[in-house]
Protein backbone atom coordinates (compact mmCIF):
# COMPACT_ATOMS: atom_id res chain seq x y z
CA UNK A 1 0.00 0.00 0.00
CA UNK A 2 1.18 3.52 -0.74
CA UNK A 3 2.50 5.35 2.31
CA UNK A 4 1.30 8.87 1.70
CA UNK A 5 0.14 11.11 4.49
CA UNK A 6 -0.80 13.98 2.14
CA UNK A 7 -4.20 12.45 1.31
CA UNK A 8 -5.40 12.71 4.91
CA UNK A 9 -8.65 14.56 5.56
CA UNK A 10 -10.23 14.60 2.09
CA UNK A 11 -13.91 13.97 1.42
CA UNK A 12 -14.32 11.06 -0.96
CA UNK A 13 -17.40 9.36 -2.38
CA UNK A 14 -17.10 5.77 -3.61
CA UNK A 15 -19.32 3.62 -5.79
CA UNK A 16 -18.93 0.42 -7.76
CA UNK A 17 -20.83 -2.22 -9.60
CA UNK A 18 -20.53 -5.93 -8.83
CA UNK A 19 -17.31 -6.31 -10.85
CA UNK A 20 -15.67 -3.50 -8.90
CA UNK A 21 -17.03 -4.34 -5.45
CA UNK A 22 -13.96 -6.10 -4.02
CA UNK A 23 -11.52 -3.43 -5.23
CA UNK A 24 -13.85 -0.68 -3.98
CA UNK A 25 -13.74 -2.24 -0.52
CA UNK A 26 -9.93 -2.31 -0.60
CA UNK A 27 -9.84 1.35 -1.67
CA UNK A 28 -12.38 2.30 1.00
CA UNK A 29 -10.36 0.67 3.78
CA UNK A 30 -7.18 2.34 2.50
CA UNK A 31 -8.85 5.77 2.51
CA UNK A 32 -10.38 5.29 5.95
CA UNK A 33 -6.98 4.34 7.37
CA UNK A 34 -5.67 7.64 5.97
CA UNK A 35 -8.40 9.45 7.96
CA UNK A 36 -10.47 10.50 5.00
CA UNK A 37 -14.20 11.13 5.20
CA UNK A 38 -15.61 8.36 3.01
CA UNK A 39 -19.16 7.90 1.76
CA UNK A 40 -19.77 4.47 0.19
CA UNK A 41 -22.78 4.48 -2.15
CA UNK A 42 -22.53 0.77 -2.88
CA UNK A 43 -22.93 -1.75 -4.31
CA UNK A 44 -22.77 -3.85 -1.17
CA UNK A 45 -21.81 -7.22 -2.67
CA UNK A 46 -20.95 -9.07 -5.88
CA UNK A 47 -24.55 -9.67 -6.98
CA UNK A 48 -25.06 -8.29 -10.52
CA UNK A 49 -26.20 -4.66 -10.71
CA UNK A 50 -26.27 -1.98 -13.41
CA UNK A 51 -23.20 0.29 -13.26
CA UNK A 52 -25.03 3.41 -14.56
CA UNK A 53 -27.20 3.51 -11.44
CA UNK A 54 -24.14 3.89 -9.21
CA UNK A 55 -22.24 6.30 -11.47
CA UNK A 56 -25.30 8.57 -11.69
CA UNK A 57 -25.76 8.50 -7.93
CA UNK A 58 -22.13 9.43 -7.24
CA UNK A 59 -22.10 12.18 -9.87
CA UNK A 60 -25.24 13.78 -8.44
CA UNK A 61 -23.71 13.75 -4.94
CA UNK A 62 -20.53 15.47 -6.07
CA UNK A 63 -22.19 18.02 -8.35
CA UNK A 64 -20.15 21.20 -8.15
CA UNK A 65 -18.59 20.70 -4.72
CA UNK A 66 -14.92 21.58 -5.08
CA UNK A 67 -13.68 19.78 -2.00
CA UNK A 68 -14.96 16.32 -2.90
CA UNK A 69 -13.54 13.56 -5.03
CA UNK A 70 -15.27 10.52 -6.46
CA UNK A 71 -13.93 7.02 -7.01
CA UNK A 72 -15.84 4.76 -9.37
CA UNK A 73 -14.90 1.11 -9.86
CA UNK A 74 -16.32 -1.28 -12.43
CA UNK A 75 -14.81 -4.04 -14.57
CA UNK A 76 -13.01 -1.74 -17.00
CA UNK A 77 -13.65 1.75 -15.58
CA UNK A 78 -14.95 2.76 -18.99
CA UNK A 79 -18.69 2.40 -18.39
CA UNK A 80 -18.59 4.29 -15.10
CA UNK A 81 -16.46 7.03 -16.67
CA UNK A 82 -18.83 7.47 -19.60
CA UNK A 83 -21.87 7.78 -17.33
CA UNK A 84 -20.19 10.18 -14.89
CA UNK A 85 -19.06 12.49 -17.68
CA UNK A 86 -22.65 13.05 -18.75
CA UNK A 87 -23.16 15.11 -15.58
CA UNK A 88 -22.50 18.83 -15.34
CA UNK A 89 -19.37 19.75 -13.36
CA UNK A 90 -18.06 16.18 -13.42
CA UNK A 91 -14.75 15.46 -15.06
CA UNK A 92 -14.17 11.73 -14.72
CA UNK A 93 -10.86 10.23 -15.78
CA UNK A 94 -10.29 6.57 -16.46
CA UNK A 95 -6.88 5.86 -14.95
CA UNK A 96 -4.70 2.76 -15.21
CA UNK A 97 -1.43 4.10 -13.84
CA UNK A 98 -0.02 6.84 -11.60
CA UNK A 99 0.91 9.12 -14.49
CA UNK A 100 -2.63 9.14 -15.90
CA UNK A 101 -4.01 9.85 -12.41
CA UNK A 102 -1.65 12.80 -11.88
CA UNK A 103 -2.19 14.26 -15.34
CA UNK A 104 -5.96 13.98 -15.03
CA UNK A 105 -5.76 16.27 -11.98
CA UNK A 106 -2.99 18.61 -13.16
CA UNK A 107 -4.30 19.24 -16.67
CA UNK A 108 -7.99 18.33 -16.56
CA UNK A 109 -8.95 19.13 -12.96
CA UNK A 110 -10.71 15.76 -12.85
CA UNK A 111 -12.85 15.28 -9.76
CA UNK A 112 -13.72 11.61 -10.32
CA UNK A 113 -11.36 8.73 -10.98
CA UNK A 114 -12.71 5.61 -12.68
CA UNK A 115 -10.77 2.39 -12.25
CA UNK A 116 -11.15 -0.98 -13.93
CA UNK A 117 -11.02 -3.78 -11.39
CA UNK A 118 -10.42 -6.35 -14.14
CA UNK A 119 -7.57 -4.32 -15.63
CA UNK A 120 -5.79 -2.76 -12.66
CA UNK A 121 -3.94 -4.58 -9.90
CA UNK A 122 -4.88 -3.69 -6.33
CA UNK A 123 -1.59 -1.99 -5.44
CA UNK A 124 -1.60 0.04 -8.65
CA UNK A 125 -5.21 1.09 -8.02
CA UNK A 126 -4.31 2.32 -4.52
CA UNK A 127 -1.36 4.28 -5.90
CA UNK A 128 -3.61 5.80 -8.57
CA UNK A 129 -6.21 6.88 -6.02
CA UNK A 130 -3.52 8.31 -3.76
CA UNK A 131 -1.89 10.24 -6.62
CA UNK A 132 -5.27 11.48 -7.85
CA UNK A 133 -6.30 12.85 -4.46
CA UNK A 134 -3.01 14.52 -3.56
CA UNK A 135 -2.33 16.11 -6.97
CA UNK A 136 -3.42 19.72 -7.50
CA UNK A 137 -4.79 21.33 -10.65
CA UNK A 138 -2.17 23.49 -12.37
CA UNK A 139 -4.60 26.11 -13.67
CA UNK A 140 -3.19 28.57 -16.22
CA UNK A 141 -3.60 27.40 -19.81
CA UNK A 142 -5.34 24.30 -18.50
CA UNK A 143 -8.11 26.38 -16.91
CA UNK A 144 -8.74 28.06 -20.25
CA UNK A 145 -9.15 24.64 -21.80
CA UNK A 146 -11.40 23.34 -19.02
CA UNK A 147 -13.72 26.31 -19.56
CA UNK A 148 -14.19 25.19 -23.16
CA UNK A 149 -15.69 21.87 -22.10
Amino acid sequence: MPKDKKIKGKSIILASDHAGFKLKEVIKNFLIKKRNKVLDLGTKNTEPVDYPDFAHQLSKKIGNRNKQFGVLVCGSGIGMGIVANRHKNIRAAICHNIKSAKLSRQHNNANVIAIGARLTKKNVALKCVSAFIKTNFKGGRHLRRIRKI
